[in-house]
């Protein structure tokens, strides 16, 4: 997957998700079982993963320092995910500061606009990395370990289709 192709993965995962959430029904949004996470706090799980990685993204000099450089071949998108889905089904769990609260997502469109803005900030933020950066340095995922700034990405458009595909079940009769 080239450059831009990841990105616009990435963004336009994350910009569905959105929408499909913004356009349930308050009663929809708001709506939990069995003690599943509502369309809001799904919502604001997927945010509170992305902001770590747009502050870290803001320096590669942080990155370098704080994490280093990959000593492996980069992984591909359907590897990434099939470690991602392993770790799940082995028990894997969000950390608890990725954890909505039972008020998380209750300001549907502030959450939303906030959604939209920290995308187009990582979009900037990737544009300014090359090919060697993305296969290079590296940010930490609390499940799968190291991970290649690209590696990251794959593994974060994922994410969105994840929670999309949840929520959906989540809510279906």
């Amino acid at each position: 997957m080239t450059k831009q192709e990841l990105i616009d993965l990435f963004d336009r995962n994350h910009r569905a998700f959105a929408e499909y959430i913004r356009s349930l029904p308050e009663d929809r949004y708001a709506y939990g079982r069995d003690g599943k996470w509502s369309a809001g706090q799904q919502l604001a799980h997927v945010y509170l993963c992305l902001v770590p990685m747009e502050k870290a993204l803001g320096s590669k000099e942080f990155i370098l320092q704080k994490f280093g450089k990959i000593d492996r071949q980069v992984l591909g998108y359907d590897l990434i995910v099939d470690h991602y889905l392993t770790a799940l089904a082995q028990g894997g769990k969000a950390p608890e500061r990725f954890v909505p609260d039972a008020s998380a997502g209750a300001d549907k469109a502030g959450l939303s606009a906030g959604l939209r803005e920290l995308l187009d900030r990582i979009r900037q933020q990737y544009e300014g990395y090359t090919d060697e950066e993305l296969d290079t340095l590296v940010l930490p995922h609390p499940l799968l370990g190291p991970l290649t700034v690209r590696e990251m990405f794959y593994l974060m458009a994922y994410h969105a289709t994840h929670h999309h595909r949840q929520t959906e079940r989540n809510l279906a009769p």
